[in-house]
């Protein structure tokens, strides 16, 4: 069991390397992930582990092989309850980041091979280096040429594999050119300062049942802890791999196939696998298409295991660590922190506190972070949705964001409101905040219309508005008995069929008043002009307020009468007669759309 917990032994042991890829090339959806013993996983067991049980006793093997079951458990059970939409919580950014710094400690974790001494057994990057500097008079020259030539045979290899269409079969056969030189060269000189991967024992594995049932409750948080770190290893580079390769994961698939790999796994002495970072990035390098490879991996391992066990005992553990370490070169993604430098800010913070902590503070810890992390980042923007104020473009009856188009203009007495975001709980302060802002803070310079005073309308526009809930129709009830204090009149324009069913049921459509929803803006606008030109007429002889209005005749019979008295749409937006601008072009459709009417 202990060779089975070495992290940086490249060779699957012989139970939890046979069993789980034929288990997974059936119910798993990745076609590229390579699943067995992993680095992460089996330092994560051996830690926990050591702490209950001597490495060397048969306690530690039968906790291993039941971690392994409960561990499979809960990833079939997220799968079975559809629980992979969780996986969606995580931004490629913590996943790249996770990646590359888990590629930096796998890849430093075979440093012992290369370097010929012993190394801590950590997932932190500063003990790793510190046994490395601690121990640099145990270096020995042969291991280090050998490794470092084998790595450089490689890296050239793959070069040439990526660099010239006829020379791609050169990927794939890297490593094997790797294992049969550093083979045939400790078959044939036996250097001794070289360590051998040693005696595999032959034969395939047998069924048992899993034991020491008695520590289940003590193991649980360490299989939660697992599950999540195989999940984020497993669906990431799974996903990482899909998106290189052109297709859809489905993570939900994918969590099911994982748990039963294990499940079975643990029925033929296996302890906790999921998907490796470094044997799929072998997988992927190699060509690999579809779970074929898989089935074709399990039956050259039962071959292997069965007749060519005698062969492995004179590979070079350095010429499996340079294997290693080429493939998780690829996974160091350095060229994403760039690109997130470029495009997003925020995202190459989330890169960078990800890796950082991960190699810093552990797996463990890095994990919890970048989740974290990135779910703040996701809470932030859903309580502090965009807003933005609209205008309308010249010739045209189509209003947009003012920032973003600056010849847009708007009226004077109304602003155009839009909220980019579902409206709830979280985001209600906020939304309530910035309309309050926008009708004190009012650029005038690009205003049109009659001139007023103050605001006197608020339209919002609702159309990207998908759900409203009971905190949302709250907010806008106080919102609008506050506007109605000032004298304000609130209008909603394009609601969804869901947001406006819930206004309806709450009272919120009764009491704003069916004649203030609107089918566009324009026509909210339309209406709201005619109100300020009524406003600023009668301001020649006495002030008129808005909540007066209510008591007058219906906004339909108003607006027929003003266009019996010749005021058009077209002169009150131009502001003609009052404030001597010249008209605007007339509006192709001037037809005013009442989302709701008043009648039933």
């Amino acid at each position: 069991m202990q060779n089975w917990l070495d992290l940086n032994r490249y060779m699957d042991s012989e139970d939890s390397g046979f069993v789980p890829i034929f288990v997974y090339a059936i119910f798993g959806s990745s076609r590229q992930l390579a699943v067995g013993p992993v680095a992460l996983v089996s330092l994560l067991v051996s830690n926990v582990l050591s702490g209950i049980a001597d490495s060397t006793s048969e306690l530690y093997t039968e906790l291993a092989i039941l971690l392994s079951l409960m561990v499979g458990i809960m990833e079939c059970i997220m799968g079975l309850l559809r629980l992979g939409w969780l996986i969606r919580f995580i931004s490629h950014s913590v996943i790249s980041g996770f990646t590359t710094a888990s590629a930096i400690v796998i890849g430093l974790s075979q440093a012992k091979y290369f370097l010929g001494y012993d190394l801590d057994k950590s997932s932190k990057i500063i003990p790793v280096v510190k046994s490395i500097i601690d121990g640099a008079d145990k270096f020995s020259w042969p291991p280090f040429v050998m490794g470092s030539i084998m790595l450089v045979i490689l890296l050239v290899m793959k070069h040439l594999g990526k660099s010239r269409k006829y020379l791609r079969f050169l990927r794939a056969a890297g490593p094997l050119t790797a294992v049969v030189l550093g083979t045939t060269f400790a078959k044939v000189f036996h250097p001794p300062s070289i360590s051998l991967v040693g005696d595999i024992p032959q034969g395939l594995p047998k069924f048992s049942v899993p034991k020491a049932f008695e520590y289940a409750q003590s193991l649980i948080p360490t299989a939660i802890l697992i599950t999540g770190v195989a999940i984020l290893e497993s669906v990431g580079i799974a996903k990482a791999l899909a998106a290189k390769n052109g297709y859809e994961l489905d993570s939900n698939q994918e969590l099911f196939g994982l748990g039963v790999s294990n499940v079975l796994g643990s029925l033929f002495s296996a302890y906790p696998t999921t998907g490796s970072f470094s044997r799929s990035a072998v997988n992927h390098e190699s060509g690999a298409k579809s779970g074929v490879s898989g089935i074709v991996s399990g039956i050259i391992m039962i071959c292997a295991l069965m007749f060519l066990t005698p062969l492995f005992e004179y590979i070079p553990q350095c010429t499996l660590a340079a294997i290693v370490i080429s493939a998780v070169i690829g996974l160091v993604d350095y060229e994403e922190a760039i690109f997130l430098w470029r495009v997003d800010k925020k995202d190459f913070l989330l890169w960078t506190i990800t890796s950082t902590t991960t190699l810093f503070l552990g797996i463990e810890i890095g994990v919890l972070v970048g989740v974290g992390v990135s779910l703040a980042f996701v809470i932030h923007e859903s309580a502090n949705p965009h807003i933005a104020v609209l205008g309308r473009l010249p010739g045209t009856t189509v209003y947009r964001n003012v920032k973003q188009y600056p010849e847009a203009y708007t009226y004077n007495g109304i602003v155009i409101v839009r909220v980019d975001a579902p409206i709830y709980f979280a985001n209600t302060s906020f939304i309530k905040d910035r309309l309050r802002e926008y009708e004190v803070d009012v650029d005038s310079s690009k205003s049109r219309g009659p001139e007023v005073e103050r605001i006197y309308f608020v339209i919002v526009e609702m159309a990207p508005v998908t759900y409203v809930d009971s905190s949302a129709v709250q907010a806008l009830k106080d919102l609008y008995q506050e506007y109605k204090l000032r004298d304000v009149q609130i209008a909603i324009s394009n609601p969804s069929p869901e947001v406006l069913l819930t206004l309806s049921k709450s009272g919120l459509v009764e009491l704003i008043g069916k004649e203030w929803y609107f089918v566009r803006v324009h026509d909210a606008v339309q209406v709201c002009l005619q109100h300020v030109q009524s406003m600023k007429t009668g301001s020649n002889s006495s002030h008129t307020p808005l909540s007066s209005l209510e008591d007058k005749p219906s906004f339909f019979a108003r607006l027929s009468k003003e266009r019996a008295e010749k005021l058009s749409v077209t002169d009150i937006e131009s502001g003609n007669g009052s404030n001597g601008r010249p008209p605007l072009p007339k509006d192709r459709d001037s037809q005013v759309e009442p989302l709701l009417s008043k009648e039933r």
